[in-house]
C-alpha cells in the first residue's frame, strides 16, 4: 500500500476570500436555507447592519434602510460613511478597517474587521458605495473578486454608507430568507438603540423604552407584575415573571444578540438569585426564584471575547481588559438597583415570594414522581429502545459541535426504521412513538412524568432540569401527511408549547416536509410536495409518467429517504408571532369544541376531487387560507 506522501506540495496558502469560502463556517456558522433563525443568510445580513449600527452609537445618523427582495439584500446608513479611499479595502482586504482604533470603537460589537469582508466573499453580487461631503466612491465584486470601481463622483446623496448584495447560492443552496426572522432582528436593534429608526420593506421600527419593549412585546400573556426597568452606565436589564414554566432569557453584548447567552446572562441568573434570597433574608432555592422569569439583559463590554466569529455566546471574564469581572459588575448594579426597587414597590415584592412560594411547593410536590419517572425511563432502557441516538452523544465525540445535532419524533415501527436506516449516525437521532400522545392543553406538569411518552421525551432531550442542557439542537417533528399525522403534530405542538415554551422561541423545534408525490419516467424521478410541484412535474416529463402518492412516511423506501433527511432537507420551522398568545393558539385548537373552531371548519370545508388519486373518487378537506 502506497504511503501518503506529505511534502511542500501539500503546503497551501489561500488568499482571504478562497479561505472564506472553504471553510465558511468559520466565519458565519452554519450554512442552511434560511429554515433556521442562526442561518448564515442571516448572519450576512446582521454584519452588514452591525456596521450601520456602530456608526449610531458613534452619534452618526439615525436612521437605517433595509431592503430584501428575491434574494437580495441592501443596506443604507446615514452615517459618516466610508473614506472614500478606503472604500475597496475595507471590503476586500483583511486586517483593514476603522475597528482596531479602540477610540473610534470602543464597545463595538465587532473587533475584527471581518464580517463584511465575508458577506463579500460569499456574495456572487456585492456592491458598496460610500458618500462624505457631497463626493461618492463605488465599487462591484462577485465572489470577492474586485469586478468594477469608480472614481470619486459628485452628488447630492447624504452621507453614510450603502451595501447591497446576493447571496451565493453554491454556498446557500435554494436558500430564502424569511420575514419573522429578520424582523425580529429589526426589533431587536431598536430595543437596544434607543432613538434609531429602521426601516424594513419600508416598515418603521423604533423603540421607546428599550428592554421594556422588548419584553412586553415578546411575553405570552399578562406579567404577574409590572416590568421591573433598571439601567445604569453598561448595562439594562428588564425582568418580571410570567404564568408558563421555565425560564426565558434574552442577552445582549454591545448590541449583538447573544442567543446561547454567556457570562453575562449566567452572571444575571446568579445575581437575581442572590438579591432576593438577601432581600427576603430566606435562603430560597435559586431554581424556584428563577421559576417562570422572564429577563433581558444588555451590556456593553470594551473588546468582548465571543466564543466564534458569530457571537453568539460572550466569553469575556471581565467587563474591560484588567477590569472588573463580569459577575461583580452585574451583582453590584443588581445588589444596588433591584434592592432598592423591591424596598420602593413593597406590591411588587409581595407578589414575587408568593410566586417563589408557589414555586416550592410545586417541586417539592413532584419530587417524588420525578424519582420513579426517572427510574421507570431508565427501566424501559430509553437509549436501547425508543431512542436510536447519534455518535456524538454514544461516545462523546468533542468534535461535532451539538449545533449539528437532529432528534427526528416520529410515529411508528415503519416510519421510524425508514428514518433509523436513511439518517447521519454521527448526528441525527431518531425517536419512536407509541401511538397518540396525550393532549396535555390544561394539564399541570405532573403529567409529563407521570406520562410514559413525554417522560422518555424529555428524558430524551435533557430538559427536565434546563433548557442549556439540550442534547439536540433541532427537534424535528416527522409525522405522516395524513390526517391522523396532522393531529400527532399537533399533540406534540401541544406538549411542547404548554410545558416548553422556550424550545419554540429559541427556534429549535421544527416540522419535516416530506414529498406527497414522486413524478416518474425511465430517465427521470422527481419527488412533489405539493400539487402544484405535481402539476409541473407531470408537464416536465410528459407522456403520462408514473406517479405514486406516498400516504406515510413508512411507504418511502431507505434509499429514497435518504435524500428527504440529507443536504436537501426540507424543515419547516414553528414560529410565534409578534402578536401570538401561546395560550390562546392551544386554546383554539386543543382546547374542547369552541364555538369559533366549529364556525372555521364549517366555513371552510369543501368537497374536492382527487385527481392524484387513481380511482378518482371525492374526499373532504378543509381549504385554509
Amino acid at each position: 500500500m502506497a504511503e501518503n506522501q506529505y511534502t511542500e506540495d501539500n503546503i497551501r496558502s489561500l488568499d482571504w476570500k478562497e479561505h472564506i469560502r472553504l471553510r465558511p463556517g468559520m466565519y458565519i456558522g452554519k450554512l442552511g436555507d434560511g429554515a433556521a433563525a442562526d442561518d448564515g443568510i442571516y448572519i450576512l445580513v446582521k454584519e452588514v447592519v452591525d456596521n450601520c449600527i456602530d456608526e449610531f452609537v458613534m452619534g452618526n445618523g439615525k436612521r437605517v434602510d433595509i431592503k430584501v427582495k428575491d434574494g437580495m439584500v441592501s443596506v443604507r446608513d446615514y452615517g459618516r460613511g466610508i473614506p472614500l479611499g478606503k472604500v475597496v479595502e475595507v471590503v476586500s482586504k483583511m486586517n483593514t478597517g476603522g475597528k482596531y482604533d479602540s477610540k473610534a470603537f470602543k464597545k463595538s460589537v465587532g473587533l475584527n474587521g471581518v464580517g463584511t469582508k465575508a458577506v463579500n466573499a460569499l456574495s456572487s453580487y456585492f456592491k458598496v458605495y460610500a458618500v462624505r461631503d457631497g463626493q461618492m466612491k463605488s465599487a462591484e465584486f462577485s465572489m470577492g473578486n474586485l469586478v468594477s470601481e469608480t472614481e470619486f463622483i459628485s452628488t447630492t446623496e447624504q452621507n453614510g454608507t450603502y451595501v447591497e448584495f446576493i447571496p451565493d447560492e453554491q454556498v446557500f443552496k435554494k436558500f430564502a430568507y424569511k420575514t419573522t426572522y429578520l424582523e425580529k432582528m429589526m426589533w431587536n436593534y431598536c430595543y437596544l438603540n434607543r432613538g434609531l429608526s429602521m426601516y424594513y420593506n419600508g416598515e418603521k421600527f423604533q423603540s421607546k423604552d428599550g428592554l421594556k419593549d422588548l419584553l412586553e412585546n415578546n411575553m405570552d400573556g399578562d406579567p404577574l407584575y409590572p416590568i421591573i426597568h433598571l439601567e445604569d452606565e453598561d448595562i439594562e436589564v428588564a425582568f418580571t415573571h410570567g404564568r408558563t414554566y421555565g425560564e426565558d432569557y434574552y442577552s445582549f453584548v454591545n448590541g449583538q444578540h447573544t442567543t446561547q447567552g454567556g457570562t453575562h446572562q449566567s452572571a444575571f441568573r446568579e445575581s437575581v438569585a442572590k438579591v432576593i434570597r438577601d432581600f427576603y433574608n430566606k435562603n430560597y432555592e435559586a431554581s424556584d426564584i428563577r421559576q417562570s422569569i422572564v429577563a433581558a439583559i444588555a451590556v456593553k463590554v470594551i473588546e468582548p471575547v465571543f466564543e466564534s466569529q458569530t457571537k453568539t455566546k460572550l466569553g469575556s471574564i471581565e467587563i474591560e481588559p484588567g477590569g472588573k469581572s463580569m459577575r461583580a459588575f452585574v451583582n453590584d448594579f443588581l445588589k444596588d438597583k433591584l434592592d432598592n426597587y423591591l424596598h420602593r414597590n413593597p406590591d411588587v415584592a409581595e407578589t414575587i415570594e408568593k410566586k417563589i412560594k408557589q414555586a416550592e411547593r410545586e417541586r417539592k410536590e413532584l419530587a417524588g414522581i420525578r424519582k420513579i419517572a426517572r427510574d421507570r425511563s431508565k427501566k424501559a432502557s430509553l437509549h436501547n429502545k425508543k431512542l436510536r441516538d447519534c455518535r456524538i452523544h454514544l461516545t462523546d465525540l468533542k468534535d461535532i459541535r451539538r449545533e449539528n445535532t437532529t432528534l427526528f419524533i416520529t410515529e411508528g415501527d415503519s416510519a421510524s426504521g425508514s428514518i433509523t436506516k436513511s439518517r447521519d449516525v454521527n448526528t441525527q437521532a431518531v425517536f419512536s412513538l407509541r401511538g397518540k400522545p396525550l393532549n396535555v392543553y390544561g394539564l399541570t406538569k405532573k403529567v409529563v412524568y407521570e406520562n410514559e411518552e413525554f417522560n422518555l421525551v424529555q428524558a430524551a432531550l435533557d430538559i427536565e432540569d434546563d433548557l442549556d442542557n439540550l442534547r439536540y439542537n433541532r427537534i424535528v417533528i416527522a409525522t405522516d401527511a395524513d390526517v391522523d399525522g396532522m393531529h400527532i403534530r399537533m399533540l406534540l405542538l401541544t406538549f411542547f408549547l404548554q410545558f416548553f415554551p422556550d424550545l419554540v422561541k429559541r427556534n429549535h423545534v421544527y416540522v419535516l416536509q416530506t414529498p406527497l408525490f414522486r413524478v416518474r419516467n425511465k430517465k427521470k424521478t422527481m419527488y412533489c410536495y405539493s400539487d402544484e410541484e405535481r402539476r409541473n412535474a407531470i408537464l416536465e416529463l410528459g407522456k403520462a409518467p408514473e406517479i405514486t402518492r406516498f400516504k406515510g412516511l413508512g411507504e418511502i423506501s431507505p434509499d429514497e429517504f435518504v435524500h428527504f433527511i440529507g443536504e436537501d432537507i426540507r424543515l419547516e420551522p414553528v414560529l410565534l408571532s409578534k402578536e401570538a398568545s401561546i395560550d390562546s393558539i392551544l386554546s383554539y385548537f386543543m382546547g374542547k369544541n369552541t364555538q369559533e373552531r366549529q364556525d372555521f371548519i364549517i366555513e371552510n370545508l369543501r368537497v374536492v376531487k382527487d385527481k392524484a388519486a387513481d380511482d378518482g373518487k371525492e374526499h373532504t378537506e378543509l381549504e385554509v387560507a
